[in-house]
């Protein structure tokens, strides 16, 4: 009996190493794979852009017939002279910027950003308003404050064309098209499914990435920065920060995402929390801010509150 107990213990025993060396090796894999994931999707360093991109000119990549009118035959030839591109982030707060964007030739905000109550900092002149497909039902809800203004406005909407798309008929192009007729006095306009693919090519020409096989999602911000590049001799960004300022240290005050949700979501954990992420699809807000420091030397952009 003495000896099958050892024998059962040795065996237990065995057991127990194997179970240990199995749960050491897919920590490791993890720990790789880990270490794999943040590499990839880190923000480039100013080398690997040298080596990965390839540069486009956008004033000749523009292409005014990718933006199509959701009623009507209006066509897209705005063109400006200087423009003012309000961010949605909580840094334009207590700038006192809004008189200096109103006088601005053009005006240009994204989604769902407000400039009710908030003149002082923001402006309340609007020319473009460049909306993502998720953004749509909290635009529409609020025509006092995104539709009902004397200002004729026009108003992007891009996302996958089997949301937005002519060809869809969802729920959220019959809603587009409902409130293109309503509101006859703005120009409503979708992305073309050809120039949301010239979009992601950009993308992987300017960073070396693959949206798709990196797990990315373009940003509205990315969207807007190359309609204004498209459409604008000069661009003014407010309240944009650079890509390095959230790997500061120590790390910068907490800052609200958005300037209308001062409850919300920190702006620099969103952002890195994006960059970094490894399951699901993320925005790359810090990689494309790198694309956007290139951009400025590029096409008269500069940045304000804070500087660059």
């Amino acid at each position: 009996m003495r000896l099958r107990f050892v024998d059962k213990q040795w065996q237990q025993g065995q057991r127990m190493v194997i179970y240990g060396a199995v749960f050491l090796i897919m920590t490791l894999l993890i720990l790789y794979s880990s270490n794999s994931s943040n590499e990839l999707y880190s923000p480039f360093r100013d080398k690997d852009f040298h080596h990965a991109v390839k540069h486009t000119n956008l004033k000749k990549w523009a292409g005014k017939e990718g933006y199509l009118p959701v009623y009507g035959n209006k066509s897209m030839t705005l063109h400006c002279h200087r423009c003012a591109l309000v961010t949605s982030s909580s840094h334009v707060l207590g700038t006192q910027a809004g008189e200096e964007i109103d006088r601005t030739e053009c005006v240009i905000r994204m989604n769902d950003a407000p400039t009710s109550g908030y003149e002082s900092d923001v402006g309340n002149r609007t020319s473009v308003r460049i909306v993502a497909h998720s953004s749509v039902f909290r635009v529409v809800r609020k025509p006092a404050e995104f539709l009902n203004r004397s200002e004729s406005p026009a108003i992007i909407f891009w996302g996958p064309s089997s949301k937005i798309g002519r060809d869809a008929k969802g729920t959220l192009y019959r809603l587009i098209h409902r409130v293109s007729m309503t509101f006859s006095n703005l120009a409503f306009f979708v992305v073309s499914p050809s120039k949301m693919l010239k979009f992601d090519t950009l993308f992987q020409k300017e960073t070396g990435q693959d949206r798709k096989k990196s797990q990315s999602w373009l940003s509205t911000g990315w969207f807007t920065m190359v309609i204004a590049i498209e459409m604008c001799d000069n661009i003014k960004v407010y309240g944009m920060v650079p890509p390095s300022h959230c790997g500061k240290h120590p790390q910068p005050k907490r800052m609200p995402y958005h300037y209308y949700k001062p409850r919300g979501p920190d702006e620099c954990i969103t952002y890195l929390q994006n960059e970094r992420g490894r399951r699901g699809s993320h925005h790359r807000f810090i990689t494309e801010k790198q694309v956007f420091a290139r951009w400025a030397k590029m096409y008269n952009i500069t940045y304000t509150n804070p500087t660059w």
